[in-house]
């Protein structure tokens, strides 16, 4: 008999099942074994235990110690008590291959009143099933958890019965009890030898008396009165302790693992729960097809990375509930399979995702990554749904803030220079100014010559008030921040008898419409409207206007009067007028800044 393991070897604990209708329990420790002065217990002993336990009048008496031979005193005692009881079960070993046999009680004949001890063991050493019957190719045997069960259920009048479903079956009271099929749950392929089944582990815990107890006559007489009790060891010295689905080391004793199976018989033939079953092979696919929908869902809808890993991880929490459920229901529903499904689908989705949109995730970089910071292109790209229609951004309408910077005489300046020292003095001119508007969430939106554009509140539109009035305030602190670089560059520039020059900027918050513009081998993204068109204008106003007592002329700083009602007095503003700009028939109030009011 192949993969299976005993489970107990001269044991002495004393288990009566079920506490509030079947069972109790008694076990035997070291202190009863040093009590007592011998080990193995003498045949006197245990005829004395098995005498005073059945004074408690019990349904069956299961003593899972094995006595093939005698262990004398009282050998002739012993004999005379078992032959007088007719509800004691004793104990046998078949063995495998690694394992020897241990035969039946020397002094019973009767091999309806012996039954094996042994339990298959799954391949990474924990003892998930129980067997009713197993066989060496010559004799069937009856297990000892059955037999126990059987003495027990025959004064309810419930023996065992060929089944409807199948008459090879076994039924116990209304419960027929299907074997473990090679494919049933994980056992895919596995070693289904004998009459096994899916042990559920519940009924306990099971209450529990010494030895002691039972020879001291301390136990109260209805604490035994009707249960069954299996009598074995727990005594950390016989080393009969296992691993099982309730624990993960080796702490479930042999003859508690026979209680539970015991319990769960009896529990099956009175109609109280009933055997483990499995779901049909149509619903086990349709169930791993639902988790394959599931993982399907989760790739095509989830941009970000982090949230696809949280959800996965929630779905297999579920998936583990509910499985836990339906086993503490009597279900056994596969887990791995869906899971692996799950995990499938999603990959495969992600993958095809991946494949896909690798044009557009190009194109929207290309349009934004040389002109915001990476994690704002990585932000438009996780929100691209509402972003992108037919691969390009979506035209909106939005409020936002433009920023218009200039430099005063260049045309001068350009005159003066080869045109490679032009072109470096001009390079480190724009990447300080590029540097300071990124840094304040500005998108430089093109540069004409010496000029930059940059908008504050683009792409993804603010619906805030609040929203709208900190892009403004971005942007003032931005121009205010360039004047004061421009100020260190003049000065590192008179060191190295570079030419200087000053910077005039304007600003102007309100509506605008954004959007990309070009063929789709070129595309620029951009803003159009008359909220670019007075930001530019507010640049170019009276070039020859400044007040050097008020703010540094190096950097001239112009901004409209909605720009000026989001600063909430954060920076030193002058009004300079109520001026009508070129192109414009309506005339703009218009404000000089002349620093910080407040700290940034």
């Amino acid at each position: 008999m192949k993969n299976i393991r005993t489970c107990c070897n001269l044991k002495k604990a004393i288990f009566c099942l079920d506490k509030r209708v079947h069972y109790s329990n008694i076990s035997m420790s070291e202190t009863d074994i040093h009590r007592y002065g011998r080990w193995p217990m003498t045949d006197q002993t245990m005829a004395e235990l098995i005498k005073d336990l059945s004074e408690y009048e019990p349904g069956v008496i299961a003593v899972d110690i094995y006595r093939d031979i005698p262990i004398t005193p009282g050998s002739d005692n012993l004999t005379k008590v078992i032959e007088e009881l007719n509800n004691v079960v004793m104990a046998k070993k078949i063995g495998n291959d690694s394992e020897t046999e241990v035969p039946g009680p020397y002094m019973l004949s009767n091999p309806d009143r012996v039954g094996f001890i042994d339990f298959p063991l799954d391949p990474d050493g924990v003892i998930r099933r129980g067997l009713l019957f197993a066989g060496n190719g010559k004799t069937t045997s009856t297990s000892f958890s059955l037999l126990t069960s059987l003495v027990f259920l025959q004064a309810k009048g419930i023996t065992p019965q060929p089944a409807t479903l199948n008459p090879a079956y076994m039924r116990l009271g209304n419960t027929t009890f299907v074997p473990l099929q090679p494919n049933d749950g994980g056992y895919v392929g596995g070693d289904m030898v004998g009459y096994q089944f899916l042990m559920d582990f519940k009924g306990g815990p099971f209450a529990r008396y010494s030895l002691y107890d039972v020879l001291e006559k301390r136990i109260p007489q209805n604490a035994l009165h009707g249960k069954a009790i299996i009598v074995g060891v727990e005594a950390v010295s016989v080393k009969d302790y296992f691993v099982t689905l309730l624990k993960s080391t080796p702490a479930t004793s042999g003859a508690e693992l026979h209680a539970f199976a015991v319990s769960q018989l009896i529990r099956a033939a009175l109609g109280a729960d009933r055997p483990m079953s499995f779901i049909d092979d149509r619903y086990k696919w349709a169930w791993i097809f639902i988790w394959g929908i599931v993982g399907w869902a989760l790739g095509l809808k989830i941009r970000s990375f982090r949230k696809f890993l949280a959800l996965s991880a929630g779905a297999a929490v579920l998936l583990i509930a509910s499985a836990y459920a339906a086993f503490s229901g009597g279900l056994w529903i596969p887990v791995v399979p869906p899971a692996l499904s799950l995990l499938f689908s999603a990959s495969l989705v992600t993958a095809y995702k991946s494949y896909t949109e690798g044009a557009d995730r190009t194109q929207i970089m290309q349009l934004f990554c040389r002109h915001v910071s990476k994690d704002v292109a990585e932000a438009i790209w996780e929100d691209r749904d509402s972003f992108l229609e037919n691969g390009r951004p979506r035209p909106q309408k939005l409020t936002a803030t433009v920023l218009f910077t200039d430099l005063k005489g260049f045309t001068s300046v350009s005159e003066t220079l080869q045109p490679q020292p032009l072109m470096d003095w001009l390079n480190e001119y724009m990447e300080a100014m590029v540097g300071v508007i990124i840094k304040h969430g500005g998108v430089i939106n093109k540069y004409i010559g010496d000029a930059i554009m940059a908008v504050f509140g683009v792409p993804i539109a603010r619906q805030t008030r609040e929203g709208i009035s900190k892009d403004a305030i971005n942007a003032v602190t931005c121009a205010v921040e360039m004047g004061n670089t421009l100020t260190r560059l003049k000065a590192e520039w008179v060191r190295r008898k570079m030419p200087v020059i000053d910077m005039r900027v304007g600003i102007y918050t309100g509506e605008l419409v954004a959007g990309s513009f070009g063929s789709p081998e070129r595309l620029e993204y951009t803003v159009i409207g008359d909220t670019v068109n007075i930001a530019s204008r507010l640049e170019s106003f009276d070039k020859d206007y400044y007040d050097p007592e008020f703010a540094d002329p190096a950097c001239r700083i112009l901004i409209g009067g909605t720009t000026f009602k989001c600063l909430d007095g954060r920076f030193r503003t002058k009004e300079a007028g109520n001026v009508a700009l070129k192109g414009k028939e309506e005339k703009v109030t218009i404000y000089l800044i002349g620093g910080f009011l407040t700290a940034p």
